[in-house]
Formats: structure tokens, sequence, C-alpha cells
């Protein structure tokens, strides 16, 4: 999980230069592009299967996001996906799936253990012999 600030640097709005552009082979770009992880999320559902495979099985997803977004978790796990060989709707779920998870990890503040509040003190000690056997007379009236 990352922090605040790493999570912030990931979850920003590029310039269009540094934006995702899709394509579906060497040349005939697709018409999309996504300039941000939450808009990667919604492009996965919107570009077509062609595209998104083309892009996976290059390991252009993983350089945009680790190089670019500089999130190598994320980059790491979709490397992860390409290893199960999804193709098709398949492909497209999973991916939606794990790269949706992941961005609403990052926009999830995360409790830190400064702002948790602090475990009640408790003393354990040894009762005397003859006090023990008083609470147990007590319980059993």
């Amino acid at each position: 999980m990352l922090n605040g600030a790493r999570s912030s640097r990931v979850l920003r709005t590029l310039t269009r230069d540094k934006a995702f552009y899709f394509f579906t082979s060497i040349g005939n770009y697709a018409g999309e592009s996504a300039a941000s992880l939450e808009e990667f999320v919604k492009k996965i559902l919107d570009v077509s299967i062609k595209s998104l495979e083309f892009h996976l099985y290059r390991g252009d997803f993983e350089r945009w996001i680790a190089g670019t977004l500089e999130d190598s978790a994320l980059a790491n796990k979709i490397e992860q996906l390409k290893t199960l060989k999804p193709i098709g709707i398949d492909l497209r779920d999973r991916l939606y799936l794990l790269v949706s998870k992941h961005c609403e990890n990052l926009k999830t503040p995360r409790t830190t253990s400064s702002t948790l509040p602090k475990p009640a003190k408790i003393i354990f000690s040894r009762p005397e012999s003859n006090t023990v056997e008083t609470q147990i007379k007590d319980t059993e009236s």
C-alpha cells in the first residue's frame, strides 16, 4: 500500500503528452487515451479487446504505469496477469477488476498508527490464593 503523497502522485492527472494512447496494432490508433489512472480504468471498458490484448502482451501497460505513473506495485500485478494469458472478455474483466480495485485502494485513506486509539492498558497480576477461593465461593452462591 502506498502512503498519501505517493497515492496522490499515482492518481494525478497527466498532461496529454504523458497520457496512455490506445492502439489496436502498430500505427493504428484506437481513438482513445487516458491521462490518469482513473481515466485508464474507464477506458478499459471502452476500448476494443484487440487494443487491450495488443498492449498487454507488448508490456505497454506495465511500462506506462511503472514509468509514468510511478506505480511499480500495479505494474507488477499487470505483469502477473499476463502470465495467465487471458484473452477476449476474460482479459477485459480481469484487467478492469485488478486496476479498478488498485485505484480504489489508492483513493481510500489509510489509517496510520498515530491516528489509531491507544489500546487500554491491562495489568496482569497474580492474586493471592485466598482471594481466588473467595471469588469462587461467591460465584457458587
